[in-house]
């Protein structure tokens, strides 16, 4: 029985044709967008930014 980790590993390599090196490059790409994300959501969010009255998340 494969884990949803498993399935989503296989769905992202057939998704590149099986080139195990570009779901690895697609990958990490798409974890360097999320972290840009982060870090833009932390500086709205950050103690002592005048924006973060108007922006707290909940």
């Amino acid at each position: 029985m494969r884990t949803l980790s498993e399935a989503a590993i296989d769905k992202i390599v057939e998704t590149c044709n099986g080139d195990l090196r570009g779901a690895l490059k697609a990958l990490l790409l798409v974890n360097e967008q999320l972290e840009a994300e982060l870090a833009q959501l932390y500086a709205v969010v950050s103690p002592g930014s005048p924006s973060t009255r108007s922006h707290a998340l909940h």
